[in-house]
């Protein structure tokens, strides 16, 4: 573990004192560091390739190009990089265009130091998409309604039923060990599962799945 290159981390947010902060956090990490700043969309995206960038922290408002447009520029020129976004609200009305541009999570500002920190890690090894305290906010905030599926759209035929299962649980925003409690099987065996949906349905992570299940009508937002 020593061996492993620390993962490197982009800061993108037009406020100064923001920037600092989230240095002073992630540098005392031994596993990560800061290689570049910057204070749009735009730039954000150059700086990514120039410091090859592991985890870019992206603020949804910014100035000139915002951070929605900024993912996509990020993802467009460097695909390996795993974008959050950063906002300063629980719900925020750019969330599911931000998701469906490619970021891979979101953090609120007000996130303590070691979710964040840990927030950084799992997006940048795949495992995990926000920090623990976000994920529940952001999805009990869309999934208020049960599944309007009358039939299994023609995107979602490749999975089995037990990977529909999976895959609706995975749209709840359910951790493997709830998935597992909920569908009575080992967190090895939905590891397994979660794995084979991704890859047959050509999704890099879990929040495209969760975008999957709206565009596709498996979930509704909540409309009230």
């Amino acid at each position: 573990m020593t061996d492993a290159p620390p993962i490197r981390v982009l800061l993108a947010d037009d406020q100064h004192l923001i920037r600092g902060g989230l240095r002073a956090i992630i540098d005392t990490e031994p596993d990560m560091r800061v290689v570049g700043e910057a204070s749009d969309g735009a730039s954000a995206a150059r700086e990514a390739v120039t410091t090859r960038a592991d985890v870019v922290l992206m603020d949804v408002q910014m100035p000139g190009v915002d951070g929605i447009d900024g993912v996509r520029l990020v993802i467009d020129a460097r695909p390996e990089a795993r974008v959050l976004m950063l906002t300063m609200f629980d719900l925020d009305d750019y969330v599911l265009r931000a998701l469906r541009a490619g970021a891979s999570g979101f953090l609120l500002k007000t996130t303590p130091p070691a979710e964040l920190t840990a927030a950084i890690r799992a997006s940048q090894s795949g495992a995990m998409l926000f920090a623990p305290s976000v994920t529940r906010r952001l999805v009990e905030s869309y999934v208020k309604q049960p599944p309007t599926l009358d039939g299994i759209p023609e995107r979602l035929a490749p999975l089995t039923p037990r990977e529909l299962d999976v895959f609706e649980a995975i749209a709840r925003g359910l951790s493997n060990s709830e998935i597992g409690a909920k569908l009575y099987m080992g967190e090895a065996t939905v590891k397994t599962h979660v794995t084979r949906i991704l890859s047959k349905l050509g999704l890099r992570d879990r929040v495209q799945a969760v975008v999957l299940a709206y565009d596709c009508g498996v979930m509704r937002p909540a409309t009230d």
